[in-house]
């Protein structure tokens, strides 16, 4: 009888250690397939863009591919819903901007996800400065001489973004109240759409991530009026700042973060996290960041989680002192 309780209570023991040592293993083998990352935003987006560079280092250094998944749509929802339904298992990340995770959960109504309850963080890691585009159509050369056309043309002008509440169209806010001018906002489905019309002239501003107006730059359909940050970018170095500009106030950003559904395993975050973390850290991929006018950003697991809570908080002060209507 003392034997069988034993064995018994001997076989308890077993089952409670089982599953903590199955996590340990997983997390030891993790990854031993092929990931799949959806990116909320169309193929050749800034986003889209850095994320691959990020996962092309990645991939290599956890020996197994990142498989990109493009799914735009509502400003980024479409897709970070869909990667909120996903199985917590670290096989699928998502690219977070701050469009989707921070700005929209005060620009909608309703959200099919919450991003604190339905993601973790693994980190942020892309920041791009906000550079200020005129299509060559409009004629104007510089800062001012945008300013001073906008004011001279109240209503006149618009400027397109990939999205109702992206950091393109809260920066077009913010450079309309600081400036006075009235300028229009033109929500894209994604960034292959505006170009176009940015080059055409049917649009006629923009206040951009670099990768997505880089080929409207090259192609000599548009022209970088000034950068939104504290430096010139390396890959504009002839673009002034807007404090050299003469708009000292007008400092704006957007940034890139990735996260996976919330119950992964704290084993994979961490795992992910430093993946990010040695990915950022190597020479190439800092510079064909600057390449794309993107700085890096890395945070630790217990920070990540509170910048995008910081970001949600910061966007919903912004939203709601510019009087922007909910999206239904």
């Amino acid at each position: 009888m003392k034997f069988q309780r034993r064995r018994f209570l001997h076989l308890i023991a077993g089952a409670t250690v089982l599953p903590g040592l199955s996590r340990i293993a997983a997390a030891d083998s993790y990854p031993s397939r092929p990931i799949t990352a959806i990116i909320p935003f169309a193929g050749g987006s800034a986003s889209d863009v850095v994320s691959r560079i990020m996962f092309d280092r990645m991939s290599k250094s956890m020996g197994q591919p990142i498989v990109v998944e493009n799914r735009p749509g509502a400003g980024g929802n479409t897709g970070t819903a869909m990667a909120a339904k996903a199985a917590p298992d670290g096989y699928t990340l998502v690219g977070g901007g701050s469009g989707p995770v921070a700005a929209n959960v005060t620009m909608y109504k309703t959200l099919d996800y919450d991003p604190e309850k339905d993601f973790e963080t693994i980190s942020p890691f892309a920041g791009f400065t906000i550079v200020v585009v005129a299509s060559n159509k409009l004629g104007v050369t510089t800062l001012s001489e945008l300013i001073a056309y906008a004011k001279a043309h109240p209503g006149e002008l618009n400027y397109g973004s990939v999205g109702i509440g992206s950091s393109q169209h809260l920066a077009g806010e913010y450079f309309s109240q600081l400036t006075g001018v009235k300028i229009t906002h033109i929500p894209y489905k994604n960034i292959g759409q505006y170009v176009p019309d940015l080059m055409a002239g049917t649009v006629q501003l923009g206040f951009q991530w670099l990768p997505n107006v880089s080929a409207a730059l090259a192609g000599n359909g548009a022209k970088a009026l000034a950068v939104a940050g504290a430096n010139r970018l390396a890959a504009l170095p002839d673009v002034p700042t807007t404090k050299e500009a003469g708009l000292p106030e007008y400092v704006v950003s957007g940034w890139f973060a990735l996260l996976v559904p919330k119950g992964t395993p704290a084993d994979i975050v961490g795992k992910l996290n430093n993946e990010v973390k040695a990915a950022l850290a190597d020479p190439e991929v800092r510079a064909k960041f600057q390449q794309q006018g993107a700085e890096t950003l890395y945070l630790p697991p217990d920070q990540a989680n509170k910048f995008i809570a910081d970001e949600i908080k910061k966007y919903r002060d912004i939203i709601t002192n510019a009087g922007l209507p909910k999206i239904e």
